[in-house]
């Protein structure tokens, strides 16, 4: 990799193109060139990168010539059409689609946990869902520790995850309904101002768990290395801008206490402990939005495991930068 590389992101006009550029400016990442790269409607206009315009080009098959590193979000789709043929170019992608983090041959990587698993990259390294992010930093010590057997999670997910559209959407909608208007959501599937909904993606006749659920499931035990994870997930999309939040209890293989828990979060890699009693001051979407740690508090005994095995924790995170471009980044950074 060359000591200043070129850079392709892809979906540069996305919600996560957007934090892609804000990322590579705000870590200094050594950037030689920048290639901004979009569908045909966007090309010819700009984007600011360390105060100069940056003129997005349209994505074609010659558009990853001389990239070293490619960021995507553009969708599973675009990830599946163009990440071979970048990487066929000469590039290292990090993508941020579902599209390859199952494959058995491609990393899925969180930089705080395993890292280490970059180096067994083909070309394509991806970026695990956000969700799964927001909970996997701060178990991960936990787990290192004394190993999760069991988890529960109940998510609240924000519009962000849906794209700049929902989050237009969201806002949108919001107004109308203070204003006394009507409003016709286009992008998700049910009103959004003051509501909140099941995950909207499909839903599996069988299980009766939707696709956010399964990814969570699956993507925990292939970055965690462990099969024997009994996982329990229900994902919710709330109306929030940018910021998940999620409600976890776990089960360890020992008792752990709520001290011991502390004691590991404290000083751990992308966890903020935010756990006032006295105050009631606990993680909140509005504290997490904007800045790239996990917000962890709420931290106390599950009373329904009188064994003293079971933790119950509050959780958030920014979904656009831990739980998208910033994870992608540091990733980069590893490259």
């Amino acid at each position: 990799m060359k000591a200043n590389p070129t850079v392709a992101i892809v979906g540069a006009t996305g919600a996560v193109g957007a934090e892609f550029i804000g990322c590579l400016e705000a870590r200094n990442f050594p950037v030689g060139t920048l290639k901004a790269l979009a569908s045909a409607r966007s090309a010819g206009k700009t984007v600011s990168f360390r105060g100069a315009p940056v003129v997005i080009e349209e994505l074609t098959e010659t558009s990853f010539n001389g990239v070293d590193i490619a960021l995507f979000s553009a969708g599973g789709s675009i990830s599946k059409k163009f990440a071979p043929i970048a990487v066929k170019a000469g590039a290292v992608v990090v993508d941020n689609s579902s599209a390859f983090r199952m494959h058995a041959d491609v990393p899925l990587v969180i930089p705080e946990i395993n890292a280490v698993r970059i180096k067994d990259h083909k070309g394509i390294i991806a970026n695990p869902n956000c969700a799964a992010i927001t909970a996997l930093v701060p178990l991960w010590p936990i787990h290192q520790a004394n190993r999760i057997k069991r988890l529960i999670i109940a998510t609240y997910q924000a519009a962000s995850g849906a794209g700049a559209a929902a989050m237009a959407e969201l806002s949108d909608s919001t107004r109308a309904y203070l204003d006394g208007k009507p409003y016709q959501q286009t992008v998700l599937p049910h009103p959004y101002a003051f509501n909140l909904f099941s995950h909207n993606t499909a839903i599996d006749p069988d299980t009766g768990y939707n696709d956010e659920e399964t990814k969570v499931i699956k993507e925990t035990r292939k970055i965690f290395e462990d099969d024997r994870i009994a996982i329990g997930v229900t994902c919710v999309r709330v109306p929030v801008l940018r910021a998940h939040s999620e409600a976890i209890t776990f089960e360890c293989e020992k008792p752990i206490t709520e001290d011991e828990v502390r004691a590991l979060l404290k000083d751990a890699p992308g966890v903020t402990l935010v756990d006032d009693r006295v105050k009631n001051y606990f993680p909140m979407p509005i504290d997490a939005s904007g800045q790239g740690n996990v917000l962890v508090g709420r931290i106390r005994k599950d009373l329904s495991d009188p064994s003293g095995h079971s933790i119950s924790i509050f959780v958030a995170a920014d979904q656009l930068l831990k739980g998208a471009a910033l994870n992608a980044v540091q990733i980069a950074e590893l490259v």
